[in-house]
């Protein structure tokens, strides 16, 4: 193989590396709109913080009363976040890239909000619970309120 051939080959994979580069940097999750990845922040942290509850109930990881009070507190506090700034209008699924939020979050913005006072309520309950099994009594509605959530206000996977 001739010096030029291979200087052609060379440049030819440096260009597909860097144009591979430029479209998963368009694509990854820094180019969602910064409200769309800050409440993805959100639901991220309010799922750790329930699966740390989910596997104390499920006897997965160690009953500890602090660890356990943590992540209840820590939902109780991430439900009470001024959603101003995250659930912006015009964020809605089908307008803005990475999006599921159904338009009913601004249409029924008072429903909306009842469902994060419902989780604040939940988490708060979870604050106290003695042993695993007070936090795997408190999880169903944990989970409940999630569910009713996500059934009205969260659109499909696109």
């Amino acid at each position: 193989m001739n010096i030029f051939s291979r200087k052609t080959i060379v440049l030819g994979i440096c260009a597909g590396v860097i144009a591979t580069a430029s479209w998963a940097d368009s694509h990854s999750a820094e180019k969602l709109n910064p409200a769309v990845a800050a409440r993805h922040a959100q639901m991220q942290m309010i799922g750790y913080n329930i699966g740390i509850l989910g596997a104390v109930a499920k006897g997965e990881m160690e009953y500890d009363a602090a660890m356990v009070a943590s992540a209840a507190a820590n939902l109780q506090a991430l439900a009470k976040l001024d959603g101003a700034t995250l659930w912006v209008a015009g964020t809605e699924q089908g307008a803005t890239a990475g999006s599921r939020a159904k338009p009913e979050i601004w249409s029924d913005s008072a429903g909306f909000a009842a469902k994060f006072d419902d989780l604040a309520m939940a988490s708060a309950a979870l604050i106290g619970a003695a042993d695993a099994a007070a936090v795997g009594a408190g999880m169903g509605d944990l989970g409940g309120t999630c569910k009713a959530c996500h059934e009205s206000y969260r659109g499909p996977k696109n």
